[in-house]
């Protein structure tokens, strides 16, 4: 089944409700304009609230483990929505709330 694919405006968060933002973005393909993200790139997570009683604070980056098995950019799968992500140092999943309709990949 295809998903959308993720790109800057999509919007991405921890498990936790924290806002997760690419650091860096896949320029060589756009969708609607904007670049799309490969499961290569890193997020930053910001204003994640969870603080665990021992343990090493709230989720700090997070990545995409999996994503298209048959798109590409760059030669890195491209990220798509209902993909598999985790966040660090928590291992809480990372989660797409928001993203582009109009293009999608499997």
């Amino acid at each position: 089944m295809a998903n959308p694919i993720l790109g800057v405006s999509s919007k991405v968060i921890c498990a936790h409700g924290g806002e997760a933002v690419p650091t860096v973005l896949s320029s060589r393909v756009t969708v609607a304009g904007l670049p799309i993200v490969t499961v290569a790139e890193e997020y930053v997570v910001s204003g994640c609230p969870f603080v665990p009683p021992i343990g090493s604070g709230p989720c700090v980056t997070g990545r995409w483990i999996i994503g298209a098995k048959r798109v590409t950019s760059e030669g890195r799968p491209v990220a798509v929505m209902g993909a598999t992500g985790i966040c660090e140092p928590t291992g809480a999943a990372m989660e797409t709330v928001e993203a582009q309709a109009r293009v999608k990949a499997s």
